[in-house]
């Protein structure tokens, strides 16, 4: 059965040759030969057919191969890549050739994929950078034109007014922090300081430090029962306060009145630590989960603004903690709340 689907230059040819030769044969039956005549006449019109339509049809599919490794890798061939092209490529049978035009083209779809899911990124941080950046910029323009109108000989109201566009300008000053610090995690350019230090006693500076944001809730916090044993790690002692900050205060901010923030650390071998934070608030409904550490994303944009902050929070976060080439994670339940968790190294780690 000739299959035209997976024919090689051999095989076309020598389908062609054995038509050819049935052919002649009967035509010379026909015409009264003898036999001699009639061997001698095939066989050299089989060669004839067989090794010049082979040469053929290699050369044919040698020059399309060739066009087609020089599309995909879109460059001008050396005199050595040439002689590849030209010596080795022909021994290639199509089917492999084809198999790795189809994987070029899988390999090019998903690039392409990639593409537009950046692209999707880049516009939806954009949008969200633009909001970030609009808001308080309009609010410092609005009190600032109220004041420039009159308002500027009321002193409670000018008071008032000057001090809310100081808060927006603060919030404007943070957010370029913010978003300067991401850029230099993100390019390599923040450098890590290690030290060895007792996470505990961080963690204990942190709280003493937020306390002025738990009274107005009257929220607690402390570390969970059974984890007060010192337990040492090396990091970057300042880069991890800044990770235990955000956590902490964003568990403060969403918390309940009168709620819990606790701090676990969990030696989970001879090389890791485990910290995490938890919190009795709000949570995270499961949808939100995958995309919390991503810049500017809010559960509850609305909300979020209201409370306070950047967004970029936990962004930074995430950045700090795989710059030490560890994992953040965290799991919530609506609710419920919310546990925030990442590992570090308890020993210097040699190349």
């Amino acid at each position: 059965m000739f299959d035209t689907k997976s024919q090689s230059p051999v095989r076309i040819a020598l389908t062609i040759a054995i038509t050819s030769c049935i052919f002649v044969a009967g035509l010379l039956i026909v015409t009264g030969n003898n036999t001699t005549v009639i061997l001698v006449g095939t066989s050299f019109f089989f060669l004839l057919s067989y090794f010049f339509p082979k040469f053929l049809i290699e050369k044919y599919f040698s020059r399309k191969i060739k066009l087609i490794y020089k599309f995909i890798n879109q460059t001008k061939a050396s005199k050595r890549e040439e002689f590849f092209l030209n010596k080795l490529l022909p021994k290639k049978k199509l089917e492999e050739v084809s198999e790795e035009v189809f994987q070029w083209a899988d390999q090019r779809k998903t690039e392409l994929e990639l593409l537009e899911k950046n692209e999707a990124f880049r516009k939806e941080f954009l949008q969200n950078l633009s909001h970030e950046f609009k808001t308080p910029a309009f609010a410092i323009q609005g009190y600032l034109e109220t004041l420039i109108s009159g308002a500027m000989d009321n002193p409670e109201v000018s008071k008032k007014f000057l001090n809310n566009a100081y808060k927006n300008t603060e919030r404007l000053i943070n957010l370029i922090s913010d978003l300067d610090e991401i850029t230099k995690l993100e390019s390599g350019k923040q450098q890590l300081h290690y030290q060895q230090f007792i996470i505990q006693d961080l963690v204990a500076e942190v709280f003493d430090s937020l306390m002025i944001k738990t009274q107005p809730k009257n929220i607690k916090c402390s570390i969970k029962k059974g984890c007060e044993q010192p337990l040492s790690v090396y990091a970057d002692k300042e880069k991890i306060r800044q990770v235990i900050i955000n956590l902490v205060d964003n568990a403060i901010k969403y918390g309940n009145q009168e709620g819990i923030v606790e701090a676990s650390i969990y030696r989970t071998d001879d090389k890791n630590v485990l910290f995490e934070i938890s919190d009795d608030g709000i949570g995270i409904e499961e949808e939100h989960l995958l995309r919390i550490f991503e810049r500017f994303y809010r559960t509850d944009y609305g909300r979020s603004r209201n409370i306070g902050g950047t967004g970029l929070g936990l962004a930074i976060c995430k950045h700090i903690v795989e710059a030490h080439g560890q994992i953040i994670h965290v799991r919530s339940k609506p609710g419920v709340g919310t546990t925030f968790g990442f590992t570090l190294s308890k020993v210097a780690i040699t190349s």
